[in-house]
């Protein structure tokens, strides 16, 4: 499975002796913004380059009292990162996930998108994610980083952290400008990119540009503080792509005792589109004396997007009409041969062009108060945060046939022949010309929208005593309440039907104005040409053809639209108490915490449950029809959770410090998955059974994890070497079932008493196919090394270089079953790496910045999207990442950085790397601009 072993990566650690390493925390001290501790401010250190922002960073570690790693201000304003998500990447034991050749969801420790938490100056924020299971997971592309002054990620937490993150948690900050070190300051930065691909892609945009500027000002002698910011991007996105679906079907091909496993088909695209960014900040402060502190902020980003991909999907090679011959058997696996169809089996070459546009919106604000009054501290915070998602995703199918202009057009034979190349693009031939306007007609046009709202309204007083005792130095406890409302709605409007045998809606011939010829290029060259099908023109065509307007709204018609449309709240309630304390063991100086975390949770959904037969309420969907098929579903639980955690530090020497942290932990579902609504039938013995992936019955994950980490700080240079063993013991996970002799009035279904087909009183002990916390759960453990160093006693401008690294490896005995590569097959955890490597030569001498960083990702398991999800293995990955920067004394800094330098592709896998799951080749990204500070 694996092209690289865990020794072969290893190995690679130990010749760099020492030099597996720490990218440890790029931070400010005292980086937790969610405690009420007083902190050391990034800003009032003097940094002066990437250099000096890792050291301030090792001396954050060494402070703080909960496992962290981070990134500076300093840090982030220094790179030409699109996003948070690239700068955050780089970090030990964080992982990102490649959406269109950009980094967008963050794993920690090994563990998905899923399970990790994140807030923006301590306040819980909500996703922008869109999909029938989406709704928590961050899409952390969104927040650009010229606008965020520091992010830590929390691997051990405390009782006084939100809870909400098994695998840690990621707080984003913004900049309180009475912690500026100047009394006025305006930044500025322009900055122009290009793809090296853009050539190969029809309609690709060649050039982006991004723009940003900020202010910060001291007012009043300096007891007011204001901040505003504004960051601008546009960025062309390109990709070529061939993908292998999954192994759905059997077929006897060489005539043994034995089927072979064959794929369902295969796809090869060109992807291109634009990302467009606007992202918004401003700050107040009003602190009149040292006693008390008011500060108000607000966050607003809006992420739009429109992309295309275009070219050929080729399903289904395993139909039974289907012709096969010369077939390449790869472990009872067909990876390639001829295929043929006459045209009247569900075997065809479709040309298929998809066009999706995705809006989303952030809106995070709040107030905070701190008093400070001898002994004691008080703090009052209120936040309000929003998304709003809009993806909508059309698309058009067409055919070949025999003549197009005659009136009922007969499919056309065609052929194919292909060899599926592992980790390559496959070689693929096709029989028939798919550029013939005469012989190709669209056969299906459809768009299927999601839309959500997800909010979060937040309130909490956090209170601190500080104590002069021999061991606890402070008591802290708090209050926090919440209530979260998310709304997703489906959509759905269509024409035909995939394979053109629509009874009633017939094929639809192209014109010239509908369609232009394009060929592949790069990887793909050489691949049949096609048309490229304009969206908009098609729904034209539709609307004439059918007499009516598009309209892709929620609708009876389509009623799988009606029943993943719904309401999920969430409310709310947590409380917690956390003595802090500083002793000593012998000799040996001991700090730390030890606290408990109690929350109380009311989780409910409004959705649809289909009773059928008339027997339901008048319910209209958003054409006007109405449909007494149907009622209204409302079902939920509540639950109780104590969370205790406890860190300890011990400062075995002024150098060497020794850490365990101890904690129970929770993430709660995705928060679409608790939706309610359902369909249903009832069986010939008059039982009630309901099917649907969401069931607002869920429970959170639980796991309890543990930390245990050596760090040894030099004394006669700068850096220090980090080694950190962890381990989660996680109770359950979710996954599909169907669970039988189910009383469903007793799970609160609003179910009739009367079969309303029959008349017969309803029986109990039905089916339920649903979603399910299953109790099989398992560990993941790992460890972390670390080493940073700096060349300071090197000669002259030797003395700039530095490096800085990390390696981890994570393993886990979770299980999980799929079959998409045929047999079944233990995939694993989603999102773990067994190994990860990241390491950043870096040199900072006078005004000149450079940095070199590779980042290594052993194979792991995620989705991909093809025509369905699919759970794929991503294969081991290297990605290169260059900048350099050069600063003038008049505060003028020119900046250049590529971005993917090797042009590393994304590529997936099935149950062997022979078969193949997706190619994509996204290019280098190159910046160039400046950056004025004053």
């Amino acid at each position: 499975m694996k092209k690289q072993t865990f020794n072969h990566v290893l190995a690679m650690a130990a010749t760099m002796a020492l030099v597996s390493g720490s990218q440890v925390v790029y931070a400010q001290q005292g980086a937790n913004s969610q405690s009420n501790a007083t902190e050391k401010d990034i800003e009032e250190v003097v940094v002066t380059g990437f250099r000096q922002s890792v050291l301030n960073a090792l001396d954050a570690k060494r402070s703080s009292d909960t496992v962290i790693e981070a990134i500076s201000a300093d840090d982030i304003g220094g790179l030409p990162d699109v996003s948070i998500a690239d700068s955050l990447s780089r970090l030990p034991g964080v992982t990102s996930v490649r959406t269109g050749g950009q980094a967008s969801e963050l794993n920690i420790r090994g563990m998905s998108g899923d399970f990790v938490f994140a807030t923006m100056n301590g306040r819980e924020q909500v996703s922008t994610s869109t999909g029938p299971i989406a709704g928590r997971k961050i899409e952390f592309d969104v927040y650009p980083s010229e606008l965020i002054s520091q992010a830590a990620v929390y691997k051990s937490p405390k009782a006084s952290l939100i809870e909400g993150g098994v695998a840690g948690s990621i707080e984003l900050t913004t900049v309180n400008p009475l912690k500026n070190s100047k009394e006025h300051s305006f930044n500025v930065g322009v900055r122009g990119s290009s793809n090296s691909r853009t050539s190969e892609v029809e309609d690709a945009i060649d050039f982006g540009h991004r723009f940003n500027a900020s202010y910060q000002g001291k007012f009043a002698d300096e007891t007011i503080g204001f901040a505003l910011g504004y960051a601008k991007l546009s960025a062309p996105s390109v990709a070529n792509q061939y993908i292998g679906l999954n192994y759905n079907g059997q077929r006897n091909i060489d005539a043994d005792a034995d089927n072979e496993f064959v794929s369902e088909g295969m796809e090869m695209q060109q992807r291109g589109g634009e990302e467009q960014r606007d992202s918004y900040l401003a700050t107040v402060v009003w602190e009149p004396n040292e006693s008390f502190t008011l500060k108000g902020d607000v966050f607003n980003t809006k992420a739009d997007s429109e992309a295309f991909a275009r070219g050929f999907r080729v399903k289904t090679l395993h139909s039974e009409n289907t012709v096969i011959t010369n077939p390449v058997i790869v472990d009872n696996n067909m990876i390639g041969g001829t295929v043929s169809g006459d045209g009247t089996s569900n075997f065809a070459v479709f040309t298929v062009n998809d066009n999706d546009s995705r809006e989303a919106e952030v809106l995070s604000y709040g107030l905070n108060a701190e008093w400070r009054l001898n002994q004691w501290t008080v703090n009052a915070d209120v936040s309000f945060s929003e998304s709003d998602g809009d993806f909508q995703n059309g698309g058009t199918r067409a055919l070949l046939y025999n003549d197009t202009s005659v009136a009922n057009p007969v499919r056309s034979a065609e052929s194919i022949t292909y060899i599926n190349k592992g980790l390559k693009p496959a070689d693929f031939f096709a029989s028939q010309d798919y550029t013939n306007l005469n012989r190709i007609a669209l056969t299906e046009v459809g768009q299927w929208p999601f839309i959500t709202h997800n909010e979060i309204n937040a309130q909490k007083i956090d209170v601190k005593y500080e104590m002069d005792t021999p061991f606890i130095t402070s008591v802290e406890a708090g209050i926090r309440n919440s209530s979260r409302e998310y709304t997703g709605a489906r959509g759905q409007d269509g024409y035909g039907s995939e394979f053109g045998n629509h009874p009633s809606q017939f094929p639809i011939a192209l014109t010239d104005d509908m369609v232009k010829v394009v060929e592949f290029g790069g990887d793909l060259k050489g691949m049949p040409n096609f048309f490229a099908i304009d969206f908009d023109d098609a729904v034209a065509a539709v609307e004439a053809a059918r007499g009516r307007d598009w309209n892709p709204v929620a609708n009876w018609e389509n009623n799988w639209t009606m029943i993943q449309s719904g309401t999920v709240t969430e409310d709310v309630l947590a409380a917690y108490v956390m003595a802090n304390f500083a002793t000593e063991l012998g000799a040996t100086p001991v700090t730390g915490n030890l606290g408990v975390r109690v929350v109380e949770s009311d989780q409910s959904s409004d959705g649809y449950l289909q009773i059928g037969a008339g027997a339901g309420q008048p319910i209209t969907d958003e054409r006007g029809v109405v449909s007494n098929d149907y009622v209204t579903n409302t079902m939920g639980q509540k639950y109780t959770d104590y969370l205790p955690s406890l860190n300890l530090n011990f400062q075995i020497t002024d150098q060497d410090n020794i850490r365990f942290a101890a904690a129970k932990v929770m993430s709660r579902p995705p928060v679409s998955q608790l939706k309610s609504g359902a369909g249903s039938w009832i069986d010939g013995e008059d039982r009630f059974n309901a099917w649907g992936n969401t069931s607002p019955l869920l429970d959170p994950f639980y796991a309890n994890q543990y930390d245990l980490s050596y760090e040894h700080y030099f004394s006669e240079t700068e850096g220090a070497i980090v080694v950190a063993l962890f381990r989660k013991d996680i109770e359950s996970f979710i996954e599909q079932i169907t669970l039988r002799g189910v009383d469903f009035e007793a799970l609160g279904f609003n179910v009739p008493d009367i079969n309303p087909n029959t008349g017969n009183p309803l029986q109990p002990g039905g089916e339920y196919q649903t979603a399910y916390n299953n109790t099989k759960g398992g560990y993941i453990q790992g460890i972390e090394l670390g080493y940073t160093q700096t060349f300071d006693f090197l000669p002259g401008l030797w003395s700039g270089l530095g490096l800085s690294s990390s390696y981890s490896y994570t393993e886990s005995d979770v299980e999980r079953i799929n079959n998409l590569g045929g047999e079944e097959k233990d995939i694993g955890m989603p999102g773990l790496s067994p190994s990860n490597l990241s390491t950043t030569l870096f040199y900072d001498y006078e005004g000149f910045s450079t940095r070199l960083n590779y980042r290594y990702r052993e194979a792991f398991v995620a989705n991909q999207v093809a025509v369905e999800t699919q759970e794929v293995f991503y294969a081991d990955e290297s990605v290169v990442d260059y900048q350099a920067s050069y600063e003038f004394e008049s505060g003028l800094e020119l900046v250049f950085q590529v971005n993917n330098l090797t042009d590393e592709p994304s590529k997936t896998y099935f149950g062997s790397e022979a078969q193949t799951g997706s190619i994509q080749y996204f290019g280098r990204q190159y910046f160039f601009g400046v950056n004025y500070k004053m």
